[in-house]
Formats: C-alpha cells, structure tokens, sequence
C-alpha cells in the first residue's frame, strides 16, 4: 500500500503579533513554494531545490527562522529529497521542519502533526517501523486532540497508521483501524464521498491480500460506484478502481469478469491521457497478459505490440519498462510455437539489459534464466546447462535463496539433468529444493488464509508430479532411483502432515487465551514481513536477521504458554518415522501425481511409499492410473447396493459386466504390495486422491477374508502422526449426543416470525432419494433417536457424563458452543443426522448451465469446505432457500465452521450420518471436508461414511462399536478394554459375520 507526502496548504500564522507581517511577503513564499511542489511533481528535483531556495532566502531575511513560512520550507525541502530518495537529507529537513514548527505553533497544533505523519512515511520506506508508528501516534493524537474522534482529519491519522500496520504485516490491527477510519468518513462526509471510497479501497486491498476474497469484492465494487458517481467515469482515480477489480478477478482465475473491466479501464486512460502515454501502455499490458493466460496469444500480440511501440517512443528501448514488454512478447512467440521471433526477442532483450542495467540486475538475471529455457527446448542442452547455472549463481548472488527464483532455477536444472541421465547432479538439486521450498511455503501458511493456502500449495503440486514421474522414468529403464524415494516420501510427510493440516491448527490450538491470541498476531505479522522481505533482492532486504530472531523467539514463547504447540510447528524426515516403528510394523504413505515426465500427459498414476523398519529406504511401488479406479466408482444411484456389494466382492466386477473385465481392488491397491507383508501385523497408512473413497479393511482376499482379517490396517491422515501424535488432553469424560434432530423450523418459536425467501439460494429437490438413508431429503430420522438413547445407556454403565440435543434443541449454536469461552470440548462427541457432500460444478464443463440456475448456495459454493457439511436443527429452510431469524445460525453446520472450532479435548467424533467421508480432493492434499474439519480442529479418533448407509444398520454398528469400546472387559480380551481402533474393526466384523453385506458394514471408516 502506498505512502503518500501530503502538500497541504501553506498557512498564515495563527496567533495576531503586535506587528501586522506583509501579506505580499507570504504571498510571494506561497507561489514560490506552489512553483517548487509543481517541479517535485514532474521530477525536476534540482529546479525544484532552486525555487525552494529563494523562498528559504526571503523566509529568512524577511520572517525569520522561528516563523510558520520557514517550517513550510523545510518541510518542501526535505519532500523534494525524499522523492530524490535522499533519505538522510529527507530525514535532516523533515525533522528540522518539527522542531521548529513545535516552537511555533506548539505541540498541539494540528498543522503540527504534518511533520511526524511525513516523518513516519519516510521511516516507514526506511523500514524503520518502530520510529513510523510513534510518529502516527503523535500525529494521530493531535488531531485526536484538535478535532475530536469524529472528525476527517482523525480519520486521516486512523488510515495512514493502517497502512503502516499492513506494510508491517499486521493485517488484523490494519483491519480494526480503517474499518474505523471508514466509519468516521461515511458519518463525517457520506457515502458518495471520494474519501469514503478511498477507505473502501483500502479494506478492499487488505482483505484480498489476507485472501478473505468474499470480503474484498464487495468493497472494490462499492468503492469503484462512489467514484463514478463522484468523480464521473473520465477520472484517473475511476480507472484505478476498474484496474484494481480486474487484477482481483484475474488472480482469481474469473478472467470473463476480469477482460469487460480491463478493456472500460483502457478506454478511459486513452481519453485522459491519450494512446501514447505509459499508463495507456500499461493498460495494453495488462489486457495482453490476461489474454496470454487463458491462451488467446491473437487477441495479445497486437497489444503487445502496440504498448511495446509506445513505450519505444516515451521512453526508449533501453528503459526496464519497455525490456518488460518485450520479454512479454518473447514468451507468446514461445507459447506460440514462434521460436525464432521467441529467440530473436529473448536475445535482444538480454543484451539490451546486459548493457544498461549490468549482470548483477534482476531482470537481466531473469532474461538469462528465459533463454536457458530456449535453448533447453530447442535441444541445445549443453548451451540450456550453461544458461540454466549462469541464472542460478546469479540469483544466488543477487536475491538469495531464499528467493523463488532460485528454486525455479533448481527445479529446471533438475528436470535438464534428468533428461540427460546425469542423475546424482540431479538429485543434488533435487534435494536442495525440496528443503528450500519447504522452509518458504511453511513460513508463508503461517499467515495465509486457507483458500490461499489451497492455491498456493497447488503450485507445488507440479514438484510432487515430477518427482513420481522421475521415478517412473527410472523404473523403465531398470535405473536405480537413488534418493528420489526418499525425498519423495519427505514431501508427502510436509505436504500431507505438516503443512495442510498442522499449520492449518496453530490459529486454532495458539489462540485460546487473549495472551496467545496476541502472541499469534505478532509471530503472523514478523512472517508477512519476513516473507515479503525474502522477494527483495539481497541488498534491499531489511533486518532480516533480527526479524528470523522475532519469529524463532515468539514461537518458543508459544511453545512454552500452549500445550502443543512445539509439536505442530515441528517438521520431521523419513528416518524419524521410521525409528519409531516396530519389525511387525509398516508405514504407507499413497500417493498420486500426474505424468510430467519426460512427455507431459494426462495420466494420473498412484503409488505407494512403504517404509520398513529393516529397508535402508523407503520402497516405491507402482499401483495404477487413476482411470482404472475411476470407473469402478463411478456410483449408479439407482443400483447403489448392488454396485457397492460387488465391488467388495471377489468378483469385484462393479454392477455391470463388462466385455473387458475391470480389475478389482485387491488386484489394483494390494496385490502389488502383498509381496512386501511377510511378517507384518500392524499397517499404518494415509491415503491419497481416490482412495479416500476405499474402505482398505473390506477388501476382500478371498471368500471369508478381508484384509482387516490378516492385518491391524490404522488410518491416518498422514505417517507423521507416529512420530508426532495427535494432543488430545482428556479433561472430562462427557459426551454429548445429537440426534433425533427436527429439521423442519420450530414452528413454535418462528410463529410470528416472517420467512422471507433469499435470492442467493434455490430449492434443491432431493425426491428422489430414499428418506431411510442418512443424507438427502433432510426427512426426520426415527433410528437416530433410538440410536442416540441406546448409546446413552451404554455409556452409563461406563460412568459417562452425558448431554442429549435432540428435537428443535439440537442446534447449530449449541454445537458450537462445544469447545468455546475456554471450555473443554467434550471427550466423546456423537452426532447422528444428515451429511452433505457436492462435488465442485463450478469446474465441469456444464459451468454455463448451473450458473443460469438459482441453485443452493452450499452445493454451488467455490469454497470445497462449504459444500460439505451437517444438518443440524430447522435447517430445512435455509436449504431451501428461506432466510432465518436475524441473530441465529441457519442449522447448516458446513466443515469450514467445524474447522474453527476447538476440540483439542475431544478422544472421538463419530459423524452417524452420510458422506460425511466425503470431500473435494486437492492434489496430495487430502479430502477438504467434514474429515479434513474435524482434524484442524483437534478431535483425534473420526469415525465417518463414504455412502449413504441405511438408518438401521448404522444404529446396529454405532451401538455395537460403544459395546466393544466402553464396555469389551472379558475373556477374549484378557479382562482389557479395546482400544478404539480394535472395538471399531470387531463391530464390523461381527455384523459382516450375522450377514449382512459390505453395503451396510462397509461405509464407515476410522481415522487417526
């Protein structure tokens, strides 16, 4: 966010002197001043200097020092040399300009506080925040003191010290400050005020930059009509907004909403400016790169030609801007297939900024990096090698490596090295940037929201798609893999373990009290900085050994007040992992990637990373494509007991013969890795993609067994979890029990209530689902009653603490309540109602149609944690579209609600209703879900569902799985109670063993 120098208006003494001053003397400042400001703006500096010269002689001569015109001059002064960027000058005239202005016009004089606000924008560029936030204090206090909390100029203060907060990476005091500033300005001046609009912007900017997406549209939107209305559609300041909503929409990747507000702002800067001006230019660039993006290389080029042509004649060819431009077009020609025009344009601009800016610039180091990557295509590999380790020592030199572009540099060293069968070269690199890139991205997500974080993570999906496609490569040719296993089983420990779901959990488990709260907000605030710092190149970066201190010190200050917390922020290798398992034991990690190398496809294969505690590394097993498993899911709604039967089943053909038989599950999941169990009792696993979808203990081996018969098979959401367990601290022993659920509004309480229809959701019929089964009508459920009082009364006899929430009082604020106000959440936590689960239409190719139709907003909802989730009391007139009470929660409890709660005290979740398993699949990343929820918030044993079970047999399981639990003291189990992984597997096997078949035993599953 910018800082900005305010030229305010000169100003005649304020306090009447026995002797009158000569009018035309002030005059004569005034105008010289206006003459020098007018040079400043048009960066004549010296004339600028001149000017501000004979003002200072004739101040002096005529008023003396002590006089308001002297302090307007070296207040002018030292503007002229921070725009100069001669910061000590600056700082030298700046402060001379507060001293004797203090003299003059006292502490307290509003015209005061112009001297600390522009003294703490220059410290503030200095990155000297402490010394800017005293100096916004000050000034903020005087105009506090001169006008009151209500006044314009108070808001000035607010806005400027919330822009300090954000270029400080303390996003949430920022937040707090201008929505106050906001609030002063709208009472103060109005909302058609282009202040207001302003402050709007501003809120607009720091919310999409905290990646709270929903809240930023609406503020650009609202902020961009004040203006119009305002200012009119020709103003510099409306084309700003236009340009800031299109670049919002495009990082977004909403490129048809983006290109309208792109093409209205080109439009008007050519009016104001006209079509050879370098904001026109600009204007044509953006739009270019937009189009470059989405693959309409003949709607770019001409811009690119013509912003290119533009800036040739303003500025030369030598300048950065039009170098820009020029690699712009380089790498259309690239895209394009145009390698000669690519090579052509990519070499000139290497030698123009080789030339002008020298080798140690970082776009001359980022041409050299585009050229490696000609060469590399055009086979001339030697030449790319070259390129590739020229840009690498460069970049190591120039911006650290720290710096992304020294693992882009690294990465396609990698892939060079590869391709040329150099491969412990490669695996050198390989390993440098796995670590590297795990250090930036975890210090990042300590601070991003979790939509950034799925986007940001993503990027790195590409490294874990080459990794297994290197393996592969490897493996046809009979070449041994080397480190890659290793590095590869690393990445799905950060990736799956630490990063998606660890980081995710520090604001939950940090901010329990106000102190760790506060706490936390420091350590995000150090990380933003630190991050932003680590883009700069080396001899820009600031303080950067004293901000990795702050950051290390107030993590250990966060490790020492929450229990925990050490162990979330912790990373660990495959060699921890595999010290802490038994000779009986094994540890899988699956994992999927898409085919990069050395041909990039669309083939999706999935694998297994099995480590022994007797192999020297970890064993990468081949499984299949991700088509192969595809279409054996591929659920037929009408024939779902059948499907799911037989693909338990030996035949496991699916419910369909086919002319080409599809291998089974056992064939495509364990067949490849039985050979590897000899002597093996216990398998921890953490699955990936797909097979999140599988319950792994029901597949069969042969008519009477299943593999939870040879094996103790423990789920985890990943291996990490051995050598860093879940901290679950048992602090009670209640349960709270929610089922026997009214879905329908209380129509006793909304009885003199209006229900007024919400135009953001439709009515989502669910007709034609069978309203025994727990996910789809929202019909009452009769068996979760029953279920819900048997449970009670088995816990009971194990001295259980219970709380029932059934009928209208099974609420969606009494869950939340769960956890909450320093409380401990409860150790069992049972909720028997309806699940929902929506995959994301948004990306089909039927995008078009459903956004034509009003549907519900949780199924169309762009947020993967939003279109899952549970239904909890008179939640059927949300669903249909209908607007609850103002004060109370819907009754739609979605994961992401789940997600930010506590339930670091709760043993089990048991979710007794249906698709509650389910979830979008991110990559590696896991299911974002009711699992994915359940874990962030702490719960360490999840029991949920893949398919909709009947409302009986789940009663049945639930009920026998407590029995086993709580009350299993017998002789089969030497007088010990079950753990809850063993009495879950019993319960399951002992219904399987009455009859009944995978369709009504099968869909629950147990994770660690």
């Amino acid at each position: 966010m910018k800082h900005f120098i305010i030229y305010f208006l000169l100003f005649a003494p304020c306090l009447c002197t026995a002797q009158a001053i000569d009018s035309s003397i002030i005059n004569q400042i005034d105008s010289l001043l206006k003459v020098s400001q007018d040079f400043t703006d048009r960066r004549e500096f010296e004339k600028a200097l001149e000017i501000n010269a004979i003002a200072e002689k004739i101040t002096l001569d005529k008023l003396g020092r002590e006089s308001a015109e002297y302090v307007s001059c070296c207040n002018n002064r030292g503007t002229i040399n921070y725009y100069k960027r001669d910061d000590k000058e600056a700082e030298k005239w700046y402060l001379e300009s507060k001293n004797i202005g203090e003299k003059v016009l006292g502490n307290e004089h509003p015209d005061h506080a112009h001297s600390f606000n522009n003294l703490a924008n220059l410290y503030a560029d200095l990155g000297d925040y402490s010394k800017a936030e005293i100096m916004h204090l000050e000034a903020s206090k005087i105009r506090e003191k001169a006008y009151g909390k209500d006044h314009p100029e108070y808001a000035y203060s607010l806005n400027n010290l919330a822009n300090l907060y954000f270029d400080m990476g303390n996003y949430e005091n920022a937040e707090q400050l201008h929505i106050q500033a906001k609030s002063i300005r709208e009472k103060a001046l109005g909302k058609e005020h282009p202040d207001y609009a302003a402050s709007l912007n501003n809120l607009a900017t720091l919310y999409f930059e905290m990646g709270e997406y929903e809240k930023a549209e609406p503020y650009f939107l609202e902020s961009k009509a004040v203006r119009e209305k305002a200012l009119g559609k020709e103003h510099p300041n409306y084309a700003a907004s236009l340009n800031n909503l299109a670049g919002f929409y495009s990082k977004l990747g909403n490129f048809k909403k983006a290109e309208p507000l792109f093409l209205e702002s080109k439009s008007i800067r050519e009016k104001i400016f006209g079509n050879e001006h370098p904001k026109y230019a600009i204007s044509l660039l953006n739009l270019a790169n937009l189009y470059a993006d989405i693959g309409l290389y003949e709607k770019a080029k001409p811009l690119l030609l013509e912003s290119l042509a533009i800036w040739e004649k303003a500025v030369g060819k030598e300048h950065p801007n039009y170098i820009i431009c020029l690699i712009s077009l380089a790498d259309l020609y690239f895209e394009t297939g145009n390698y000669e025009n690519a090579r052509t344009s990519y070499y000139q601009s290497n030698s123009i900024l080789k030339s002008t800016l020298g080798s140690l610039h970082p776009l001359y180091i980022g041409s050299v990096f585009k050229l490696a990557e000609w060469n590399n295509k055009m086979g001339n590999y030697y030449l790319a090698d070259s390129l590739y380790l020229e840009s690498k020592s460069l970049t190591e030199q120039v911006l650290g490596k720290e710096h992304p572009n020294y693992s882009s540099c690294l990465n396609n060293i990698a892939v060079l090295y590869e391709n040329r069968k150099m491969f412990e070269d490669s695996e050198k690199f390989l390993v440098e940037l796995s670590s590297l890139e795990q250090k930036r991205i975890s210090k990042a997500s300590s601070f991003l929201s979790e939509i950034e974080l799925m986007n940001y993570t993503a990027t790195f999906q590409k490294r874990i798609n080459n990794l297994g496609s290197y393996i592969l490569a490897r493996n046809l040719t009979e070449t041994k893999t080397g480190k890659l296993n290793e590095i590869f089983f690393d990445n799905a420990l950060f990736f799956k373990g630490f990063l998606l779901n660890s980081i995710l959990r520090q604001d939950n488990l940090a901010n329990i009290s106000p102190q760790s709260q506060e706490i936390n907000n420091q350590l995000k605030s150090y990380q933003r900085i630190l991050v932003a710092e680590y883009a700069k190149p080396l001899d820009q970066r600031k303080r950067i050994s004293e901000l990795e201190e702050k950051v290390t010190t107030t993590q250990k200050e966060l490790a020492h007040l929450v229990t925990g917390y050490a162990g979330i922020i912790r990373q660990l290798n495959w060699q921890e992992l595999k010290i802490k398992l038994k000779l009986n034991e094994v540890a899988i990690e699956f994992i999927h990637f898409q085919i990069s190398f050395p041909n990039k496809s669309d083939s999706i294969m999935y694998a297994a990373l099995l480590l022994k505690p007797d192999e020297s590394q970890p064993i990468f097993i081949s499984l299949f494509e991700e088509k192969s498993l595809d279409s054996l899911l591929q659920l037929n709604a009408e024939r779902k007991t059948d499907y799911v039967n037989n693909l338990y089943s030996i035949a496991g053909r699916g419910a369909v013969a086919l002319e080409t038989p599809k291998r089974t599950l056992y064939e495509m999941i364990w067949e490849p890795i039985e050979k590897y169990m000899e002597g093996i009792k216990t398998i921890y696993f953490s699955p990936s993609g797909l097979l999140h979808r599988i319950n792994l203990d029901a597949i069969p081996v042969s008519e009477s067994e299943t593999l939870a018969d040879k094996y103790r098979l423990i789920e985890l959401n990943s291996t990490r979890q051995l050598v860093i367990p879940d901290q679950v601290e048992i602090m009670n022993n209640d349960a709270v029990l929610y089922g026997g659920i009214q879905f329908e509004a209380d129509t006793i309480f909304h009885k003199n209530e209006p229900v007024i229809a919400s135009r953001s959701r439709g009515e989502l019929s669910f007709s034609s689902v069978d309203s025994s089964l727990r996910g789809g009508s929202w019909n009452y459920l009769p068996g979760s009653a029953r279920e819900i009082n048997s449970i009670e009364s088995i816990l009971k006899k194990s001295k259980v603490k219970i709380t029932l929430k059934t009928g209208y009082g099974a609420t969606e604020e009494s869950f939340k309540n769960l956890g909450a106000n320093n409380t401990s959440s409860p150790r069992i936590l049972h909720i028997a109602t309806h699940g929902y689960f929506f995959e994301d239409l948004i990306k089909s190719s039927q995008k078009s149609e459903i956004n034509s139709q009003n549907e519900n907003v949780f199924k169309m909802s762009d947020h993967p944690m939003l279109r899952s989730g549970l239904i909890m009391a008179g939640g059927n007139a949300t669903w249909q579209g209908k607007q609850t009470i103002e004060g109370r929660e819907d009754g739609i409890l979605t994961a992401y609600e789940i997600s930010q709660m506590n339930l670091s005290n709760t043993e089990l979740v048991v979710l007794s209703a249906c698709e509650t398993g389910l979830g979008e699949i991110q990559g590696n990343e896991g299911v974002y879900g009711l699992q994915r929820a359940f874990k962030i918030a702490g719960a360490k044993y999840l029991i949920m569902s893949l398919w909709q079970v009947p409302d009986k047999q789940t009663s049945l399981l639930m009920t026998t799985f407590y029995k086993k639990w709580l009350n299993a003291e017998g002789p089969d189990n030497g007088g010990k109670k079950m753990t809850i992984p063993d009495a879950f597997h019993a319960a399951q096997k002992e219904l399987r063993e009455i009859g009944l078949d995978p369709y009504q035993w099968a869909g629950f599953v147990l994770m660690e």
